[in-house]
């Protein structure tokens, strides 16, 4: 498992979803000769007759672009006096209906709410912190901040820095900030230079100097991190991820991995998580619906790409296998089957 990461071959060369903003790699795409009126009157017809048709609602919602959604809503709400999102709550349940009401929020409002979800209540799901934060460019951070700001009247770093603490504290908040640099120029020099640094806080010496791993793997630029990546193993003939690994443990080490990782592939990153997420006794389907549908017109197809060369199966196969009903096809229908994507 571990091969996928430790090769470094391609990737100086490998476009990354950090820095590309591009929709290419979606497997959602705009309808062409869309008109939001009719998708809102099939909808309410779906939602109003004797049981909802939950067919008509799939195959809408998911065949439509988020751009188009919204649009969708308003056409809803102005021809009902009521939000789609509260009619579909209020006729659907459980992880249909959650995956519903995701593909209805623009994308830094559903980032915005899984965030208020993993911070809320007894206990900080810091699996989905390290997620968000490790995996999302600095305009989706800015973005999300800002949805944040909007939603509660109060600011996300503040927040956050009440649920963490320590390293993982200084590390998340980092990122958080949204000011990763993004220059596309590397200098070959400051990455020999950062991976010495490296090296020198942690495998030389007896005890390791968290804080260079933390102000290096936050700051830098993904390309200038890919050719420090690359320098690393050169210089101590194991990757940086393997000295993470021996070196940390706990949260830290845990989000260290997910921004080495991320800078190296995202979509192997999500291929990853996905897989796990689905592995073993019961799916976790908050994390399958929330990649599916926050990359769906992002880098889906990657991640999918990603997935077969990882694990061997498609993963549509995978979702078909551990997923049922209404929710599985709404699933299916946003990730396509290969090749149809």
């Amino acid at each position: 498992m571990s091969s996928v990461w430790d090769d470094l071959d391609l990737l100086l060369d490998s476009p990354s979803s950090l820095t590309v903003t591009s929709t290419a790699r979606g497997t959602v795409k705009e309808k062409p000769g869309f008109n939001p009126s009719e998708d809102a009157a099939a909808l309410r017809k779906a939602i109003e007759g004797i049981g909802t048709t939950e067919k008509t609602i799939i195959e809408i919602l998911t065949q439509r672009s988020n751009a188009q959604r919204q649009l969708i809503c308003k056409a809803y709400q102005e021809a009902t006096g009521r939000t789609l999102s509260d009619d579909l709550e209020g006729d659907t349940q459980g992880a249909f209906e959650d995956v519903l009401v995701a593909l209805l929020q623009p994308p830094a409002k559903f980032d915005c709410q899984e965030f208020i979800r993993a911070i809320k209540g007894a206990g900080t799901n810091e699996s989905v912190l390290k997620e968000l934060f490790a995996s999302r460019s600095n305009p989706q951070i800015k973005a999300l901040s800002e949805a944040y700001l909007a939603e509660t009247g109060r600011s996300l770093i503040h927040d956050l820095q009440s649920e963490v603490s320590g390293d993982f504290e200084t590390t998340l908040v980092l990122l958080a900030e949204g000011k990763r640099d993004e220059s596309i120029n590397v200098d070959a020099a400051k990455a020999k230079e950062d991976a010495k640094i490296l090296y020198e806080a942690g495998e030389k010496k007896w005890g390791t100097d968290e804080s260079k791993f933390i102000d290096i793997l936050c700051r830098r630029s993904v390309p200038q991190l890919r050719q420090t990546l690359v320098e690393y193993k050169a210089l101590s003939g194991k990757t940086l991820q393997e000295s993470i690994e021996k070196e940390m443990s706990g949260r830290l080490e845990d989000i260290l991995v997910a921004i080495v990782k991320c800078v190296k592939s995202v979509p192997a990153y999500f291929a990853e998580r996905l897989y796990k997420s689905m592995k073993g006794a019961g799916t976790t389907e908050s994390t399958l619906t929330r990649i599916i549908v926050s990359r769906s017109e992002i880098d889906l197809q990657d991640i999918k790409a990603e997935y077969k060369k990882l694990f061997g199966c498609s993963l549509y196969s995978a979702i078909e296998s551990e997923t049922s009903g209404d929710y599985r096809q709404t699933l299916l229908k946003i990730c396509g089957e290969d090749g149809k994507a």
